[in-house]
């Protein structure tokens, strides 16, 4: 796969004066045309052999180009607050908004690919991590962000010959380090693990372009080339796009149409009619296990293993079913500096410029804290299902994208409780009526609940798909009778107590796991 690479190709000097300025001159015009259109991002991965010139071919992009509508980040090593998060997290926060072009030095390639390659990860552990993230490539491109994957090479001998020359050089022998001739060292493993990862990432929507790094001159060129013609390619289709848009506005006004449930899932419907709505609490029983419940769920953030996981909640229901008092009863078994509310909305300007899990991945809370989301990213499967927000074919993929990302969480010891509060038609009324006749109440009832209200089926239909779809093992739906108030806030409180105290005990097995296995190696 790398052997054209390591041909030595050379660009002489002649040639590259020539082709040097037309090559600067296009990139300009095609990252003014990225920035004035702001219909997608450009990602770029600078990967490959050390010594290659990764460094310098980014530093050339940004010479080359704006360097106002270009982020650069070198990703080290991960900071303490990185380390508690999920390994994408990182990258997610970083990612470009549509006009603008990230480039990344270190990619999410780099950790996997060195644990392979170094220590010896095993086969099905790095497959694992190389499918991860790969379904997350391929969620960027399906959210429209430009991908371009540049990997510089040099062969083994070319890579010796590289790093001696810098460390003779009194200005440049600083960049290279003692890691560098233990990674030379590894030469052999590192191209292996490096052949099979390119080969397998290298997909349609996202292939890996390999550059021969030996010759300044070749690289530098090819480099711009590359991604010249990829954002020229994209911001012609781009156009063609939108003229089509525009032409099938001018003849036809868009229409809203009733929600059909997703094929195969038309069955589902029992899922939220099978609820017995009528189950409640009396005052009495009801402020006896309030109390309990949020001493208990007090003393579980004092566990000594807490701060070893974190907690992310998220409510979703029908329009006035409690979301709010579920989630004061929660807060007020909490310290105050341990959780944050995350009230979901319409998205910004910046959120909207972005892919649409990013304004969620920004949200997810340190170790022993807790996230609490008001709405959240479920709404591209129900409002902007319903209402036509969004294409079909992105709320349609959006499932297996928002199982990622729980997966994620989970597997980074995050806690993630999902409740759906439940309420009948005949209750909402009332409780919208309540609403509007109490005056500090009445901010709480808009137009737009009225117009829901109006799309209770079709909320119905999406409800259940999204609970068949979504409810995993690892982070199940809790589906909340709600039509008594004080039964919904004891349920929740419940089941928080409940599955905090599972994995707070799976984490003290596990510790005692790890003990007995070093007394028995000692």
């Amino acid at each position: 796969m790398f052997e054209s690479a390591e041909l030595g190709h050379t660009l002489d000097r002649a040639a590259y004066a020539e082709a040097e300025p037309a090559l600067r001159q296009a990139l300009l015009a095609a990252q003014y045309a990225l920035g004035e259109q702001r219909r997608f991002s450009v990602v770029i991965l600078a990967s490959g052999i050390d010594g290659a010139g990764r460094r310098e071919a980014v530093n050339l992009l940004n010479a080359w180009m704006d360097p106002r509508q270009i982020e650069s980040h070198g990703m080290g090593e991960p900071s303490d607050e990185e380390r508690e998060q999920p390994p994408m997290w990182r990258f997610w926060r970083r990612l470009p908004a549509k006009g603008k072009t990230g480039i990344f030095l270190g990619t999410w390639y780099t950790a996997p690919l060195l644990e392979r390659a170094m220590n010896g990860l095993d086969a099905h552990a790095f497959h694992e991590q190389i499918e991860d993230i790969a379904r997350f490539e391929r969620m960027l491109t399906d959210e429209g962000v430009l991908v371009i994957k540049l990997w510089f090479h040099l062969s083994k001998a070319r890579q010796k010959q590289r790093l001696k020359k810098l460390e003779e050089d009194p200005q440049l022998r600083w960049r290279v380090t003692e890691r560098d001739w233990q990674h030379f060292n590894r030469y052999d493993d590192f191209h292996a693990a490096s052949e099979q990862f390119v080969r397998i990432t290298s997909t349609v929507n996202a292939p890996w372009h390999i550059i021969d790094g030996s010759d300044v001159r070749y690289r530098s060129i090819t480099m711009g080339g590359i991604v010249l013609s990829a954002l020229q390619m994209r911001l012609d289709q781009e156009a063609e796009r939108l003229a089509a848009t525009q032409k099938a506005l001018a003849k036809k006004p868009a229409k809203a149409a009733p929600v059909a449930p997703i094929l195969g899932l038309r069955d589902n419907l029992h899922i939220l009619s099978a609820l017995d709505l009528r189950q409640g609490l009396s005052k009495k029983d009801y402020d006896q296990q309030l109390e309990a419940l949020q001493g208990r769920l007090n003393i579980l953030t004092r566990h000594p293993s807490f701060n070893r996981i974190s907690v992310v909640m998220l409510f979703e229901g029908n329009d006035a079913a409690g979301k709010s008092g579920a989630i004061r009863r929660v807060t007020g078994a909490i310290d105050a500096r341990y959780y944050h509310i995350v009230p979901i909305v319409a998205p910004t300007d910046e959120e909207r410029a972005h892919p649409y899990l990013w304004r969620f991945w920004r949200q997810l809370p340190r170790r022993g804290r807790f996230a609490i989301f008001d709405r959240s990213w479920y709404g591209r499967v129900l409002v902007e299902r319903i209402e036509g927000f969004c294409r079909t074919e992105d709320w349609s993929r959006a499932y297996g994208e928002i199982n990622d990302f729980e997966d994620q969480m989970v597997r980074h010891h995050t806690v993630v409780l999902k409740f759906w509060l439940a309420i009948s038609k005949d209750e909402q009324l009332t409780r919208f009526k309540q609403r509007e006749a109490t005056e500090f109440k009445q901010y709480k009832i808009t137009d737009e609940d009225w117009r829901n209200r109006d799309r209770w089926d079709d909320y119905v239909h999406a409800v259940c798909d999204m609970v068949e779809r979504t409810s995993t093992a690892h982070a199940p739906w809790t589906l909340v009778e709600a039509n008594d108030k004080y039964f919904a806030c004891v349920k929740v409180l419940t089941t928080l107590c409940e599955r905090i105290e599972a994995e707070l005990k799976r984490l003290t097995a596990q510790d005692k796991g790890k003990k007995r296995g070093k007394k028995s190696i000692g």
